[in-house]
């Protein structure tokens, strides 16, 4: 899986929403799938760096993608569903979606931890995704092959201290996706659902929750890529229900 070779037209028709697509891991997934034939909705909430992520798209003579501005602390239920009617009538499908966005919040021991920011962080990293999803069950229920990829982390499975709420979406984020695959799983849903820990990576994210690491220890996020098309295209059917790593195990 980590040394995967994806065809050129592995993604070709398909239709993938990417979430965070702005910068990051997001950005390079947008990238890795439209350069593999996909058509791309890119999700994230701010345009100026989804309409880079667009521009190079189609400068590189991908498939055209699509833009939807969307910030998940203030999204109402309605936003979800009026974003899913809108791909129905533009697409009348989807094929995969890739939960990547996220925040860190503080790192600082529970007992001194914001609620508000406990709140805000549950919202964006857990609860958003649900309601994304939710919306857009009806919509991979008519693709004939779809993937859900949800971002994890190594805290979201074990614990560490001072990680607060966002180990704690995280954890979350792994019992909705081993959820959905239950529940997806059968012949007439042709749904599969799996989280993916990135691992250590070069991203701004990761920068701001370890400040004195050296990010050029850590690999790019196209590095990432060979696992991230795995899960979105064909070679993966039989892939589900699973806790996978886009990096190696040391």
């Amino acid at each position: 899986m980590h040394d995967y070779q994806a065809p050129a037209d592995l993604l070709k028709d398909r239709i993938i929403m990417v979430t965070g697509a702005g910068s990051g891991i997001g950005r390079a997934a947008a990238r890795a799938y439209a350069a593999h034939g996909a058509t791309v909705i890119l999700v994230g909430r701010t345009v100026s760096r989804l309409e880079e992520v667009y521009d190079e798209i189609e400068a590189a003579g991908h498939p055209k993608p699509a833009i939807v501005p969307m910030n998940f602390e203030g999204a109402a239920v309605k936003d979800y569903e009026e974003l899913a009617m809108t791909i129905e009538d533009n697409f009348g499908r989807l094929d995969g979606l890739l939960h990547n966005a996220a925040i860190l919040g503080n790192r600082s021991p529970v007992e001194l931890y914001d609620p508000e920011t406990w709140n805000k962080v549950m919202h964006v990293n857990a609860t958003a995704p649900f309601l994304l999803s939710r919306a857009m069950i009806p919509l991979l229920r008519q693709s004939g092959d779809a993937s859900v990829v949800f971002t994890s982390s190594g805290v979201g499975r074990k614990a560490k201290a001072y990680w607060g709420a966002y180990a704690v979406s995280k954890f979350a984020i792994e019992g909705l996706s081993q959820l959905m695959s239950e529940e997806l799983d059968d012949e007439r849903h042709n749904i599969r659902v799996n989280s993916l820990n990135p691992g250590a990576t070069r991203t701004q994210m990761r920068s701001m929750a370890y400040p004195a690491e050296n990010p050029q220890q850590n690999p790019a996020p196209e590095e990432l890529m060979p696992v991230y098309l795995y899960l979105m295209g064909r070679d993966s059917r039989d892939v589900n229900g699973q806790q996978l790593d886009a990096q190696p195990k040391k």
